[in-house]
């Protein structure tokens, strides 16, 4: 695993503040969650590069990075350490 994170995306939004329901086809990929695993440092043109995160920090992500991973019910995104774009403090 080394070089990517597992992260549990937030849950979609499924009603607006107005109170009207979205279908599903109307929302966006949640492009936020929070880190559930991190694998071990990868390397790159020689040099190691170690994991921008660690487990519980919350992130925000490439929309279309990563892979969809299905663990019993719950859905993760498996994404490498280049699709994380900030950690939310």
């Amino acid at each position: 695993m080394s070089g990517y994170v597992l992260v549990e995306p937030e849950a979609k939004q499924t009603k607006t503040e107005g109170g009207i329901y979205l279908p599903d086809n109307t929302t966006d990929k949640p492009q936020g969650g929070t880190v559930i695993a991190v694998g071990g440092a990868t390397y790159k043109d020689g040099r190691e590069i170690a994991s921008p995160v660690k487990v519980g920090d919350k992130v925000i992500y490439k929309k279309w990075g990563g892979n969809d991973v299905k663990i019993g019910t719950v859905e993760y995104q498996f994404l490498q350490f280049e699709d994380i774009l900030a950690v939310i403090k």
